[in-house]
């Protein structure tokens, strides 16, 4: 059997206050293409941007759909943390007789989709996005606390043969993995869950994180995003995954690539260096300026050449200087708990004590549970 494996599309994601319609149009146009080599496709989560999509975006989306079951192909998609899980589930009983499969809303089951090949059957379930408050309220077990023990209490709830091959449609963030900036980042990585608790499964098929990549010798992947959605994902290979599930313990995966209509660039450079360069693009354009002194009206200037400019930046002796001062850069790539920890330090003149830092992680958890 062989199952297309993409997640995080986003659709509606507007980028630097650039809608990305456009762009993922053309990326689900060579979904469709791809979905022709593939028995199933799953969509593994974040299928749009925020809860309430825009109209263009539920438009594409039904648009997308309709195009796959004209061809022939079977769909499969889950509730993302993006996505309301209930505006997802709507229709799922009248849109499994077509062969497009939604999960519904958790409440301590979860959907199960048989398939049968040469090589017997495959189970695919379909686990949508929760939170451990999620799975205490469907399953009324107060003890859950965490991520790991929550998806492992869903996970039980499956009641898994592990005889047959079995697949796992999932939308959580896996230790171990790493994020990228585009991401929602929760605090103190509070939302990690151990990959261990998919030993049962014979593949995952994960959204969340917006690089491919894969843990448990494979068996355990992220697609990523289609599309770049930072710059610090310019010039990463995008792609869906093709897997083809053999007898069981067996399998082949290979990347897709996705080719953007625009692509993300990064240019750096002196500001008359650059407008001199042959390098006119329609690509979304970062340009970080070298001039030790700003130039006036820079981004209208940069805009003959860069349409679709993005970003203006200076890297100049100023700038560093302004940095070592208070680098936010830096500051980006802490975790919440470790910046709470620096401006208590600061303003005290002292460190966290053990038990003032477990009551402000078990503030931070309960906060990232709870919201919507």
């Amino acid at each position: 059997m062989k199952i297309l494996h993409i997640s995080d599309l986003h659709l509606g994601k507007r980028v630097f206050e650039y809608s990305m319609i456009q762009e993922q149009k053309y990326m689900l146009s060579q979904v469709l293409q791809m979905a022709q080599s593939a028995d199933l496709t799953l969509i593994a989560g974040d299928i749009y941007d925020r809860q309430v999509p825009p109209a263009e975006a539920v438009r594409l989306f039904d648009d997308f759909l309709t195009d796959m079951r004209a061809q022939g192909s079977p769909v499969a998609l889950i509730a993302g943390n993006h996505d309301s899980a209930e505006r997802v589930a709507f229709g799922a009983q009248l849109f499994k007789e077509s062969g497009v499969y939604l999960s519904r809303v958790y409440d301590g089951t979860i959907q199960k989709l048989t398939f049968e090949d040469e090589y017997g059957t495959v189970c695919v379930y379909l686990l949508p996005f929760v939170k451990p408050a999620h799975v205490r309220a469907a399953t009324g077990r107060p003890e859950i606390e965490g991520y790991t023990a929550a998806v492992e209490a869903a996970i039980e709830g499956m009641h898994i043969d592990l005889s047959v091959r079995n697949v796992l449609v999932a939308h959580q963030f896996v230790t171990g993995a790493v994020r990228s900036e585009s991401e929602e980042i929760a605090v103190g990585g509070l939302d990690g869950v151990d990959a261990s608790v998919f030993s049962a499964f014979d593949y995952v098929a994960l959204g969340h994180l917006h690089a491919a990549q894969s843990l448990m010798d494979g068996r355990v992947r992220y697609s990523g995003a289609p599309l770049c959605y930072a710059f610090s994902e310019a010039g990463r290979h995008k792609g869906a995954l093709l897997v083809d599930l053999k007898e069981k313990g067996h399998m082949e995966v290979q990347q897709l690539p996705f080719v953007p209509l625009h692509a993300f660039r990064k240019v750096r450079g002196r500001f008359e260096e650059i407008l001199n360069l042959d390098n006119a693009c329609e690509d979304y354009v970062q340009v970080t300026l070298t001039d030790e002194d700003d130039v006036p009206d820079a981004a209208a200037k940069l805009t003959a050449i860069y349409p679709r400019l993005a970003q203006v930046l200076y890297d100049n002796a100023r700038t560093r200087a302004a940095q070592a001062d208070f680098s936010v850069g830096s500051s980006q790539n802490k975790e919440p708990i470790e910046l709470f920890e620096e401006l208590y330090q600061m303003q005290n003149g002292e460190t966290l004590s053990k038990e003032q830092r477990a009551l402000v992680m078990g503030m931070m958890e309960k906060i990232w549970e709870e919201d919507a």
